[in-house]
């Protein structure tokens, strides 16, 4: 494949600025234009890194598309194949990130640091009763998923002294996990855990995939962590079992509509924390990502398979 001119569209501004990743691809190839792109500019682009997808793409001779995030559920595979377009995505370098994230939300909530954050604003010097704040060490977690994300929330869970179990499409085991269910089996690998991280891409078979079944089978003192994609949790769901006390509370990172609307109730709840998509984003972020698209574009150059290929 041969690149003479790779875009940063401009869409990556919503966690970078694409300035940083376009100066750091620059040294791929001295031979290849890195500039910052508009949909509008696309035109004598070979390939483009992005972050949002545009229906431009498909009308622009594009031959690779990178996207920095390792979902790619809002890209038409379909479509991209139907034209020879090649699709590569991010998976692999947010274990770190989403892993210390995840488990700073457990962490949020095992030893109340919500609630005095919230009276420090309030100016109001008060404690939780006696028995809310536990430790994470001994605390059963089922890591929903075990890929990239899932394997870095466990490895970081399993070091806190946590007992993890986890949920696989294979059912084989992993590192850090004491056992491992296979997708048929979640409710039963739920049951007994006072944390549910989810960490799944987000497929057909996983829409949907946490719902009233599954809250009903956590239990009543039972979080759901979701650094996942907002669509595998029921959120109608979500909000009556929060309503109903079927669980104690959510660290949600995701939400089927994102921004968050200002009338969800999921705003209100004192046990819910919400945060804006933000599980992966670290300051040497573009850094991962230039790493990965400088390979690839070496690979595209010598005719090789492009790492991390989805179409």
């Amino acid at each position: 494949m041969e690149l003479r001119r790779l875009g940063v569209h401009e869409s990556v501004g919503a966690v970078f600025p694409p300035e940083r990743l376009r100066d750091a691809l620059a040294e791929a190839d001295p031979d290849l234009a890195v500039p910052v792109v508009g949909d509008d500019e696309l035109d004598d682009c070979d390939a483009i890194v992005t972050f949002a997808y545009s229906e431009s793409f498909l009308d622009a001779d594009l031959r690779w598309i990178h996207s920095i995030q390792a979902g790619y559920d809002r890209f038409p595979l379909d479509a991209l194949e139907e034209r020879g377009v090649a699709l590569t995505n991010s998976t692999g370098i947010h274990d770190t990130s989403v892993g210390e994230f995840a488990v700073g939300l457990m962490l949020s909530f095992a030893r109340r640091l919500h609630t005095y954050v919230r009276n420090q604003q309030a100016r109001e010097w008060s404690h939780p009763a006696w028995d809310d704040p536990f430790t994470l060490d001994g605390e059963r977690l089922c890591v929903v998923g075990l890929g990239t994300l899932g394997r870095g929330i466990a490895e970081r869970a399993d070091a806190l002294g946590m007992e993890v179990v986890g949920v696989r499409r294979s059912g084989e085991p992993t590192p850090h996990t004491e056992t491992v269910y296979a997708p048929e089996d979640l409710r039963e690998a739920v049951a007994d855990a006072r944390f549910v991280a989810l960490a799944v891409p987000l497929t057909d078979e996983t829409e949907g995939l946490v719902g009233a079944p599954e809250f009903d089978a956590m239990r009543e003192d039972a979080y759901l962590v979701n650094v996942a994609r907002g669509p595998v949790v029921a959120e109608d769901e979500l909000v009556a079992a929060l309503r109903e006390d079927e669980i104690a509370g959510a660290g949600l990172d995701v939400f089927e509509e994102e921004p968050l609307p200002e009338e969800s109730p999921l705003w209100d709840f004192e046990e819910v924390l919400v945060t804006p998509h933000r599980a992966a984003a670290e300051r040497d972020y573009y850094r991962h990502i230039a790493e990965l698209v400088r390979e690839n574009v070496e690979r595209a150059t010598e005719g090789e398979e492009l790492t991390n290929r989805v179409v």
